[in-house]
């Protein structure tokens, strides 16, 4: 069971925008965005203090088999799938709509990492012939944010390694919900942290992290090709908050 505690978070002078906000999360079958396929999924919302006041969760059976890798990560093997599981069309209808109330109400979602969740589930709703999300706003990714303030920190940035430096509790990371959870929270502590140098509005912090994702990804393209990791005419995709 994921948790902390919320009234530490109220001490925050947190900015306005960040007094309630969505959290969406997927656990799927792989990475690739464009081939794998939705495994369990949650979207929920957050108040100021960063309980949670709505949250629903989803299995699903993707249709494909879940590979021992992904299943050992997030606990889902495809029997259980299959026996559990609603079908994926209906998931991602579902998935799509909870999402699509947030955006349109002016709430904004956080998912950490969006491009791979957004993307993924872009994907998984053309699959289906469900109508995507193809502009997702407005997004909050703490994944980008954190590197903008915080750009010299060592150490790795997955979300337990972030979440424990922002004294966010996680456990049962690799599960939706309480990665979707922690990770909004993990937002509110850093609009906490950095309140004076945020931008303002919603719009203002879309944006910027459309800047800073791009500028990111240059600097980790530069860093791979130096290390040999990818040929030098290659590139790290700074789209965001979706490919």
């Amino acid at each position: 069971m994921q948790s902390c505690q919320p009234e530490q978070l109220a001490l925050f002078d947190v900015p306005e925008w960040a007094h309630v906000v969505g959290v969406f999360d997927l656990e799927t079958t792989g990475i690739d965005v464009s081939t794998d396929r939705i495994v369990t999924a949650h979207v929920g919302l957050l108040d100021a203090t960063g309980r949670v006041v709505r949250a629903r969760d989803w299995l699903a059976d993707p249709g494909i088999e879940i590979p021992e890798g992904a299943a050992a990560i997030h606990g889902i093997s495809t029997q259980h799938a299959r026996d559990e599981g609603c079908p994926a069309p209906q998931v991602v209808a579902e998935v799509v709509q909870e999402l699509r109330t947030l955006l349109d109400a002016g709430i904004p979602v956080v998912a950490y990492n969006a491009p791979y969740d957004f993307s993924l589930l872009k994907f998984e709703a053309q699959r289906h012939g469900v109508e995507p999300i193809t502009d997702p706003s407005p997004v909050i990714d703490p994944l980008v944010v954190d590197k903008a303030f915080d750009r010299y920190r060592r150490g790795k940035r997955t979300l337990e390694v972030v979440a424990q430096h922002y004294a966010v509790r996680l456990d049962g990371a690799h599960n939706a919900s309480a990665d979707a959870i922690a990770a909004g929270r993990v937002a509110q502590a850093i609009a906490g942290r950095f309140a004076s140098q945020l931008p303002g509005t919603l719009a203002e912090l879309h944006t910027q992290q459309v800047g800073w994702a791009r500028s990111q990804a240059l600097s980790l393209t530069e860093y791979f090709i130096k290390i040999g990791r990818i040929e030098p005419d290659a590139t790290v995709d700074g789209a965001w908050p979706i490919r």
